[in-house]
């Protein structure tokens, strides 16, 4: 009588992990949400809660912090999604609260960094106890700091040297009134495997991700793309180049890349050859300062 095997692959073991954690948001906590941004890891996340609960529709509503500042691609993306699968959006707008006066614009235009007041809010309004968001270890050096179940405190900040152990797959979801739980169950995968994991169960992404023409100026080493958010400055050469994006965010502040990448298993190839990190090569805001990322999200930034 031969033995029987089990036998999971990476990317099968990563999603049985995130769809575990996903499930133990929802037994722990009371009204958790899913951020969603149109970009490739809350796509892939929102397909892994999708089947974590098949054929039940998605137990909590996804959440868009709306800059205001998009790339056409990604609403138009948002709301698709939003349609088919029958969720619940909550949508926090930047320019509502610079209407408002509860925020100011700042002087360089990007709205990247007020954005945190407004999902602070959200969060307050709705009275989220934990929202579950997409960043990954493999981003960023303070991305890597943080717990799967990440504490954060009354005001919405998060201090990276007091956090709460966690030991082997045991979450601690225990708040008080005001207090929440920012989640991260993609924490372990990488860059590669959400790419991978898009080509081998299909998943869907905006078209922005696959290399395009696209009028591009350079800015700070970066191919920043020339649009009403993203103005050239005198002297700035606008050239058409063949380009893709390798993150989606304010459109102020996000690069693209040139690549000839058109397909999903080009953009695989692509990423597994390249040295640099997709928040490296394409994102301005961190390269105001070394520890940028880790003070926005002591603020409450995601």
């Amino acid at each position: 009588m031969s033995n029987p095997s089990y036998h999971l692959s990476e990317l099968d073991a990563l999603e049985a992990e995130a769809i575990h954690i996903i499930r133990e948001v929802v037994a722990q906590m009371e009204r958790p949400a899913l951020l969603f941004s149109g970009g490739k890891d809350s796509i892939v996340m929102l397909h892994v809660a999708i089947r974590a609960f098949a054929p039940a529709p998605v137990p909590f509503p996804v959440v868009h912090i709306d800059t205001g500042h998009n790339f056409p691609e990604v609403i138009e993306f948002r709301d698709r999604m939003v349609a088919e699968h029958g969720l619940q959006l909550v949508v926090g707008s930047v320019q509502d609260a610079i209407d408002a006066g509860t925020v100011r614009e700042e002087p360089n235009g990007s709205r990247n960094r007020i954005q945190t007041p407004v999902l602070l809010d959200t969060i307050e309004k709705n009275r989220f106890d934990a929202c579950m968001g997409g960043a990954r270890r493999d981003e960023e050096k303070a991305r890597a700091k943080e717990r799967v179940f990440s504490f954060r405190d009354e005001f919405g900040q998060w201090d990276p040297r007091n956090q709460r152990p966690e030991l082997w797959s045991l979450y601690n979801g225990k708040v008080h009134p005001g207090e929440s739980i920012r989640v991260f169950p993609l924490s372990n995968w990488t860059e590669l495997d959400i790419w991978n994991y898009i080509a081998t169960r299909e998943v869907a992404v905006p078209s922005i991700y696959f290399a395009h023409e696209r009028d591009v100026f350079d800015r700070n080493g970066m191919w920043m793309a020339a649009n009403e958010f993203a103005v050239p400055r005198e002297g700035d050469e606008v050239v058409t180049k063949k380009v893709r994006y390798r993150t989606v965010g304010d459109a102020t502040l996000t690069a693209a890349v040139e690549s000839d990448a058109d397909t999903v298993e080009a953009i695989v190839a692509e990423i597994a050859a390249t040295r640099l990190t997709e928040r490296g090569a394409t994102r301005g805001d961190d390269r105001v300062s070394e520890a940028a990322m880790e003070d926005r999200k002591k603020e409450g930034y995601f």
